[in-house]
């Protein structure tokens, strides 16, 4: 019996949301051949660095290493393909995550400690931007995502919300 290599299995394996989007997973190749200066098939963290720098963002030379470093899977202190298209996915993922947390942040209660959606401060933001509504209704709209029952959206809840 015939095993194949191990890049050939570990390449199958990238990330389930990129295989369903080909096109995405075609332009990250692309990115990631061109960002590989040496053409050796692996991202130092010079060429990650430099990369990051033609964007416009700054990364000190001991950042691009602890980047290469926690996203490494086979300690040569280098990033494969897979390495790259994981990192990606969790930037991608972190500012999903901020953009959510700013979403909230709209609809958040301005009384007291925060952290929920209440339904008055549900109707104060609807109210901003140009929507009439009323207590009620906005109580039935919570109703419909306040898993816990506690009357009140979480941003867990906000995330499912979301989501769906």
């Amino acid at each position: 019996m015939e095993t194949e290599p191990m890049n050939s299995t570990s390449k199958r394996s990238t990330s389930s949301s990129l295989k369903k989007n080909s096109n995405v997973c075609y332009e990250l190749e692309r990115v990631f051949n061109h960002i590989d200066e040496d053409k050796d098939g692996k991202l130092s963290p010079s060429e990650l660095q430099t990369c990051l720098r033609t964007i416009g963002q700054d990364l000190s030379s001991e950042d691009a290493e602890a980047v290469v470093v926690s996203s490494d899977s086979d300690g040569d202190g280098l990033l494969g393909f897979e390495d790259f298209v994981r990192l990606i996915e969790a930037e991608e993922e972190e500012e999903q995550s901020r953009s959510l947390r700013e979403a909230f942040g709209m609809y958040e209660t301005t009384d007291g400690g925060g952290g929920f959606i209440t339904p008055k401060s549900l109707k104060r933001m609807l109210s901003q931007l140009g929507e009439r509504t009323t207590i009620e209704k906005c109580e039935v709209m919570i109703k419909r995502f306040d898993l816990d029952g506690d009357g009140v959206i979480s941003f867990d809840e906000f995330k499912l919300m979301m989501t769906l």
